[in-house]
């Protein structure tokens, strides 16, 4: 029987966990995927959803309203 072997970990940051002012997209429309979830998270605080951001913007938006609704981990 083979020996099964774990997979190395790096200690290099995904893209997730890199930050949003060094994404090299962020300038970008936001996403689809973040319109949808920023609008259900306005709808939630009663906060003004605003069409235009980039997805930097987006990201950060979402994080404030994350804390603010009690969403998010």
């Amino acid at each position: 029987m083979a020996e099964m072997t774990d997979t190395p970990k790096t200690d290099a940051p995904g893209n997730a966990d890199k930050p949003v002012d060094d994404w090299v997209t962020g300038d970008e429309a936001m996403t689809g995927a973040q319109a949808s979830y920023l609008k259900t998270l306005c709808e939630e605080a009663g906060e003004e959803f605003d069409t235009g951001l980039t997805k930097a913007q987006a990201s950060k938006r979402i994080d404030e309203l994350q804390s603010q609704t009690g969403r998010g981990g």
